[in-house]
């Protein structure tokens, strides 16, 4: 994203974190910055939080990101999922390292149309054969010509941090009880459902379909 060419040269910012409104939402603002899909527990202020990681340390550098405790709670692989939706594509390999705007990437892919483009969960998969080095390669300059951020706007990103990472973790953790509890209901009436049909097999009985 960097105009090349002299220390004349100027530097284009990125559009959707203009230096000085980093963590603001731009009236201007592409929508489709806005909405990318959201892998499953996650909310929309922190995917805005994992988009200002990656700026900051780079596609792929999850434990870096783990260690600013941002996103407490959050797993690589819980990461990793949510940037290939942010990113519009399920491979992350040609972006590793990069500081970039997820989201203007995923913009990008979102309008991608033709005969060659597949989708799973709204992400662009590849349905050739695996990429070689050289191409990953190849396709991590190209990304990382149009789209890398200045390192000035990188390193001036701030992230936020938990004052009680302990409570954001307890919240977690009662968050998982109520899911496994909600999972064991679930198991138990199904298991009512079966026990029910397999003593109507044996006495004979037809249950009226509802």
């Amino acid at each position: 994203m960097a105009a090349k060419g002299g220390a004349a040269a100027a530097v284009a910012e990125p559009r959707s974190m203009p230096v000085g409104q980093r963590n603001v939402v731009r009236s201007n603002d592409s929508a489709s910055l806005w909405n990318c899909t959201l892998s499953p527990g996650w909310n929309q202020d922190e995917v805005q939080v994992l988009r200002k990681a990656l700026m900051r340390f780079g596609v792929g550098n999850w434990m870096k990101i783990i260690e600013s405790e941002c996103l407490l709670g959050k797993t690589i692989a819980q990461m990793n999922l949510q940037t290939q939706r942010m990113l519009g594509q399920q491979s992350t390999a040609e972006f590793n390292g990069l500081h970039i705007d997820a989201l203007e990437v995923g913009a990008l892919n979102a309008a991608r149309q033709g005969p060659e483009i597949r989708r799973k969960n709204n992400c662009i998969v590849n349905t050739g054969g695996k990429l070689s080095r050289d191409e990953v390669e190849k396709r991590r300059r190209a990304h990382r010509d149009k789209f890398e951020l200045p390192e000035s706007v990188w390193r001036a990103i701030e992230l936020p941090r938990s004052e009680n990472p302990q409570l954001v973790l307890e919240k977690k953790r009662e968050e998982l009880r109520r899911l496994a509890a909600e999972l064991d209901d679930v198991v138990a009436r199904i298991a009512a459902i079966e026990q029910t049909a397999d003593s109507d097999a044996q006495s004979g009985t037809k249950r009226p379909r509802e």
